[in-house]
């Protein structure tokens, strides 16, 4: 008996690490809001500039997030795997992408829009908290690492 492939097993934003120790009830508020996404190898998540509405958790593949110049070769600030998330521009004005996002392996994530997310954070302030503090170390991580990233190519 030949069987055809299977479709893969839905996400849940309960099971992404980042969510860990959070209100089981505010989680499953938010899942409503979540959308399941993937890219094929090459493509991308977004691109520097654009504007940042999405909040992304990463359960499947890897995302390289990349800076580019004008005459200057792409440079690869961080590479992001499953239990990763990815997006933090969309909390701070103009609200646009700082890097490029590319799949470098074909990826599953799921999304949840700035402004709903914004709204749900909003109704639950306790929630917002723990939510910003399962988000600043991710901040502090990614700017290090470009700051590491900008003095490998240009500092002494």
């Amino acid at each position: 008996m030949t069987t055809g492939p299977t479709a893969p097993t839905p996400l849940r934003l309960a099971e992404h690490p980042f969510f860990r120790g959070m209100d089981a009830a505010f989680v499953a508020h938010l899942e409503r809001a979540a959308a399941e996404r993937s890219w094929p190898a090459g493509s991308y998540l977004f691109e520097q500039g654009g504007p940042a509405d999405t909040f992304y958790l990463l359960f499947e593949g890897k995302v390289a997030l990349e800076l580019g110049a004008p005459d200057r070769a792409r440079v690869t600030i961080e590479t992001l795997g499953p239990r990763d998330v990815l997006g933090w521009s969309w909390l701070v004005p103009p609200h646009r992408w700082r890097f490029d996002a590319r799949a470098v392996k074909a990826t599953r994530a799921l999304a949840l829009g700035a402004d709903a997310l914004v709204r749900r954070l909003e109704e639950r302030p306790a929630e917002a908290y723990r939510f910003l503090m399962h988000l600043v170390p991710v901040i502090g991580e990614r700017l290090e690492r470009a700051r590491v990233q900008v003095l490998d190519l240009y500092g002494h």
